[in-house]
């Protein structure tokens, strides 16, 4: 099959055919927003880094034991192109792949994936929820370091990009910036 640029109405399309579940989906788009966010401060392609932000989890629902693998098979089969693929098996380095990011890009996705879920949990952080009990800091960590950039920088992107897409994800009004 001859590959072709994804566009973000396909994309959004594969995520939703492949996960029903309203969070990984919110998730999905919080991932989205901030690739957009950080394509756009370092000049680059915001289409294709929002696509790729977008389809990072797409397997997860229905295949959690094959995270990434399932993915790269699924994209494949559609043609996708391999820099894409590698980009969504980055994010899964020294946990369900062996993909480690080497692209900005790919360094960027890893360092902002678990940190979107780990905001929306201080977003709409309740007494009875368990606090972000899913965001693994050590990748959050690791991802700062890779990229060069102190912990408060990575939260502010993070925080920057998913405010652009807070009405898709329902946090309208609860994620503010970390200094004020």
């Amino acid at each position: 099959m001859t590959t072709h640029e994804p566009t973000r109405e396909e994309a959004l399309a594969l995520l939703k055919e492949w996960n029903q579940s309203e969070s990984l989906i919110k998730h999905a788009l919080a991932v989205e927003g901030v690739m957009r966010y950080a394509a756009r401060k370092r000049g680059e392609d915001e289409e294709k880094w929002g696509i790729i932000g977008l389809v990072h989890d797409l397997d997860y629902e229905r295949h959690p034991e094959a995270h990434c693998a399932k993915t790269k098979e699924i994209l494949t089969e559609h043609g996708w192109p391999e820099p894409y693929i590698r980009a969504v098996l980055s994010h899964g380095w020294g946990l369900v792949t062996d993909v480690e990011p080497m692209e900005e890009m790919e360094k960027v996705l890893y360092a902002v994936d678990e940190l979107t879920g780990l905001v929306t949990a201080v977003a709409l952080v309740r007494p009875s929820r368990s606090f972000a009990a899913g965001a693994n800091r050590e990748v959050i960590e690791k991802g700062a370091q890779m990229l060069g950039v102190p912990l408060s920088d990575l939260f502010d992107d993070v925080i920057a990009g998913m405010r652009e897409v807070a009405e898709s994800i329902d946090l309208v009004g609860n994620v503010e910036t970390t200094d004020e």
